[in-house]
């Protein structure tokens, strides 16, 4: 597994862990601005190329390793409506292993090397405070380690379903939102794409404004942004990312990462350090 790491400059004293995933088809860089942003203020985040669900992974020895075939089919197919909900709920459940395992395999060799490798940007993390964060479906993989480690203390979900809190109800034929609580302090980001699904689409029955397991999680939503606005793409190829979203987004891409990334760092120094206070906005 590739991963890229970015961190304080000027190393002193030791900083929190973030791990982030990226999105279908995306790659390790897709919010270079947001690690960077996050790295400047004092923490270590890593970010993870997930072999086969990012478009390309290059390996420190030039090796190239592509999507993988079967996986964008089913992807699409999804998309496309091809699928029954039990189906659907099938292929969550086998998109959401492959993501959470990458997750915890590489927050366990971080923890692991932190007691033994003499580099110094391991002997620079501090193991008591970890957040994870992610797009699309590395939200919803962060969203679902943010359930099953003790060890994650924050979560920013950014444009995401809540596969963890998705029950498929077999007799009914339907999907239906976890009656479990979420104890682990959670931060939804949600653009025009995924805001208009909340209500309406199946597989966001558990992310619903008024589900009161999530009851204490933040939740803001940028109006006129699109799904890749919430990353870096609009950034570095607008073209591409219109071209992809079908459109132009009707919010200024530098104002959206902006804000996005200033939130997510009030976020966790609110919940990692201690500092601060955190009451975002419902919309901007």
């Amino acid at each position: 597994m590739n991963v890229g790491f970015w961190y304080p400059k000027n190393e002193d004293g030791t900083y929190p862990l973030l791990v982030f995933s990226h999105g279908a088809y995306g790659i390790k860089d897709s919010n270079s601005s947001t690690y960077t942003e996050l790295a400047s203020h004092g923490y270590v985040v890593v970010s993870i190329d997930h072999p086969y669900h990012s478009f390309y992974t290059r390996s420190e020895d030039g090796r190239v390793t592509m999507i993988n075939s079967d996986f964008r089919k089913e992807f699409e197919n999804k998309n496309k409506g091809l699928y029954s909900n039990e189906e659907q709920y099938n292929l969550i459940q086998k998109w959401m292993k492959l993501r959470t395992d990458d997750m915890n395999f590489v927050i366990d060799t971080i923890l692991t090397k932190v007691k033994s490798d003499i580099d110094p940007i391991f002997q620079h993390i501090n193991t008591e405070k970890i957040g994870v964060f992610g797009h699309s479906m590395g939200g919803a993989a962060s969203v679902w380690l943010g359930r099953t480690r003790d060890d994650v203390s924050a979560v920013v979900n950014i444009d995401a379903p809540f596969f963890s809190e998705l029950v498929y109800n077999k007799a009914d034929d339907n999907f239906i939102a976890s009656s479990k609580t979420y104890t682990t302090p959670l931060f939804n980001i949600y653009s025009d794409d995924v805001w208009r699904q909340l209500d309406s689409v199946p597989v966001y029955v558990a992310n619903k404004l008024n589900n009161k397991q999530l009851e204490g999680a933040y939740t803001t939503h940028f109006k006129g942004a699109k799904h890749l606005s919430l990353t870096d793409l609009e950034l570095f190829s607008p073209i591409l990312a219109n071209k992809l979203h079908g459109g132009k987004p009707n919010i200024n891409p530098y104002y959206c990462i902006e804000i996005e990334n200033e939130l997510i760092l009030k976020f966790f120094d609110y919940e990692l350090k201690g500092i601060g206070h955190f009451n975002p906005k419902n919309t901007y």
